[in-house]
């Protein structure tokens, strides 16, 4: 009798996982039909995944940029009693990358094959919204003794602009204290570290002219190239202060440029140009270091040359955004808690960013964790391996043991 009751306990949890993994997929196809493509509308995603959360009577809220097209959305499962427990938030992303050329599918439908599955977003992060969003159902049948909270963004992948805005939002409800897991892709290791991330676009107005005689105008593409050149010599400068033991891979601050644009012609003076360019810093001194110079150089030499010439010349910077490191720490709540579910001790620096460093910022405790490797995102052909999908499941099933009254 005894083998026989165990055996249908068994196969009831095994039906239960098998219909938590379908529902999954099913999801995650439904998120990646969304085209949430970085700075464009993202509110048929979200309506879809606050229905979800409603549905189950879970309370949200949103929060939106100034033109309500982009927009957060937080949700929150109180607990019936919370034992002193800290609360976890499980936080993604909703945006995803561009999509280039030589796709095998349509990267906006999900496409099973070889045990993984294929679109836009699947690894990068709507496979963990995907998890979260078909956990929560189990979420709301246990006996929680902690609350759960779940946490969507936008515009992650252009310097974090959404989730300034909810953290800003989450600090006037008081809502500072928790266990952040973000569910970028690890392969469900633990990532409690990288490199910040600043993205400036700059925009030089010159005079135009006859490029027959370029001394009566003012070339904003060649002061444009001066200042990239400056920029390269303080990328140099970077490799020079790089930190003594650093743990991450390159040890020093990057920087780079993206993008260059200008002009109209072969025999026109350029009077417009922009250079688009990015900064990594290892630590807030190297962020400072790289803004003195080159504004300095900006200001100093740059800007008064244009101005002899044409006194309205410009240079103006435009901050995509700032968004500060996730700070190694020796001892961190968050990374002892999923340790505890899965077992690895093993802990982890990246070199690209998340945005683990503004929840850490306002004393949430925070790892970044998730399904699927970063070897597949942005990348023509993403996919997500189905094996991640159900060891996340496995590891939510683990956040739920250590949330529930016994």
């Amino acid at each position: 009798y005894l083998w026989f009751h165990n055996y249908n306990i068994y196969l009831i949890k095994m039906t239960i996982e098998d219909n938590l993994y379908k529902k999954s997929i099913k999801i995650l196809t439904d998120l990646i039909a969304f085209k949430t493509i970085s700075g464009q509308d993202n509110n048929e995603l979200i309506d879809y995944c606050e229905k979800i959360l409603n549905d189950l009577e879970i309370d949200t809220f949103k929060v939106f940029d100034e033109n309500k097209t982009r927009v957060n959305l937080f949700g929150t499962l109180k607990a019936k009693k919370t034992n002193g427990k800290k609360p976890i938030i499980l936080s993604g992303h909703t945006d995803v990358v561009p999509v280039s050329k030589g796709w095998s599918s349509d990267p906006f439908t999900a496409t099973i094959k070889d045990n993984k599955l294929f679109g836009r977003g699947s690894c990068d992060m709507k496979g963990f919204i995907a998890c979260t969003l078909a956990y929560a159902k189990i979420f709301k049948e246990t006996n929680l003794d902690r609350d759960i909270h779940f946490c969507y963004t936008f515009d992650e992948e252009t310097a974090c602009i959404g989730a300034p805005l909810l953290i800003k939002e989450l600090k006037k409800r008081n809502i500072k204290n928790g266990i952040c897991i973000i569910g970028e892709p690890t392969n469900m290791k633990i990532i409690d570290g990288h490199k910040g991330m600043n993205e400036y676009t700059i925009h030089f107005g010159g005079l135009a002219g006859h490029s027959s005689k370029p001394d009566k105008g003012v070339n904003a593409i060649e002061y444009a190239s001066r200042y990239v050149n400056k920029l390269l010599e303080i990328r140099k400068e970077l490799i020079k202060r790089a930190p003594k033991d650093c743990i991450f891979d390159p040890p020093h601050s990057t920087l780079s440029i993206g993008g260059i644009s200008g002009g109209i012609a072969h025999n026109v003076i350029a009077d417009k140009c922009k250079v688009e360019w990015e900064t990594r810093p290892v630590n807030k001194s190297d962020a400072d270091f790289v803004t003195n110079e080159i504004d300095k150089f900006v200001n100093e030499e740059l800007l008064p040359n244009m101005k002899k010439i044409f006194p309205d010349s410009y240079i103006k910077k435009e901050i995509i955004g700032e968004v500060i490191g996730f700070e190694k720490l020796d001892e961190s709540e968050a990374c002892e808690f999923v340790t505890s579910i899965t077992g690895d001790n093993s802990r982890e620096v990246v070199s690209f960013g998340t945005e683990a460093g503004l929840f850490q910022e306002i004393g949430i405790s925070t790892v970044v964790c998730g399904p699927g490797s970063i070897e597949q995102a942005h990348k023509i052909d993403e996919f997500i391996e189905l094996n991640e999908i159900k060891k996340c499941l496995k590891f939510l099933d683990g956040v739920k043991e250590k949330s529930s009254l016994n």
